[in-house]
């Protein structure tokens, strides 16, 4: 009985820690897609210290689950002790680092506001100055997602900082039309725009627009960190046991 119980909890922290490597893949991945994405994407992250500093915790984070799920598996088919301590170990450290990431998360989450991007926006937006990593940025995303400011092309109107001529509205070129989604693509009609005719621009936010088109892989997301926790917790308490069971 006890030989078949031991049997039981190895192929069970074999089968947890396939969960744990395929999770720690899972965010490998991401975390590859995030920071090499042509998409404009990759400019976002960098240009914000908080979500460069993310994507890079979430690649290692991705790749020490990977190689750790890999070792706990020969760990557990091979019944070897000091495999299965040396897991226990850094998989503790992993489940106690993510959970600090979260509470982290969880309490500067202010800094993801509306506000917070309206007054950052109206500080340092430098129109078509593509050298400036802010300016590019925002470009970059108001041309992916077809949006204008954080809130609307109203935003622009009292930035006293921003150069136009008296022909050209404060609404910048990258709120304008496009036929497709990229800086490469043509204008729907450029004069216009800049002369401030909405149906040529523009109008919707980008936090809206972009809160919408994330909400669901936010969600997903977080789903999948809670799973992965919720397996690190399993794959702990299988491997003592197991290690304990191992003569």
């Amino acid at each position: 009985m006890e030989g078949d119980c031991l049997s039981c909890m190895k192929y069970l922290m074999f089968l947890f820690n396939f969960f744990i490597f395929l999770g720690g893949a899972c965010l490998l991945g991401l975390g590859i897609w995030v920071i090499v994405d042509p998409t404009g994407f990759r400019e976002i992250v960098a240009a914000n210290p908080l979500l460069f500093t993310g994507a890079y915790i979430m690649l290692a984070m991705g790749a020490m689950l990977f190689l750790l799920g890999f070792l706990g598996c020969c760990g557990a088919i091979r019944e070897n002790k000091c495999l299965l301590l040396f897991f226990f170990m850094f998989i503790l450290l992993i489940f106690l680092a993510e959970l600090s990431a979260a509470i982290l998360a969880f309490i500067f989450r202010e800094n993801l506001t509306r506000e917070f991007f309206t007054k950052e926006l109206k500080k340092h937006y430098q129109r078509n100055n593509d050298t400036d990593v802010f300016s590019s940025t925002w470009n970059s995303v108001m041309i992916t997602f077809a949006c204008c400011g954080v809130n609307g092309p109203e935003d622009f109107e009292d930035i006293r900082h921003l150069s136009y001529s008296s022909l050209e509205k404060a609404t910048p070129e990258a709120c304008c039309q496009r036929e497709l989604r990229s800086r490469e693509g043509m204008f729907v009609n450029k004069e216009a725009c800049l002369e401030g005719i909405e149906r040529f621009q523009n109008r919707q936010g980008c936090y809206t627009v972009i809160l919408n088109s994330f909400e669901t892989y936010v969600y997903l997301a977080g789903a999948l960190a809670i799973g992965v926790l919720a397996i690190e917790l399993f794959a702990m308490i299988f491997a003592m046991c197991l290690f304990r069971g191992i003569q």
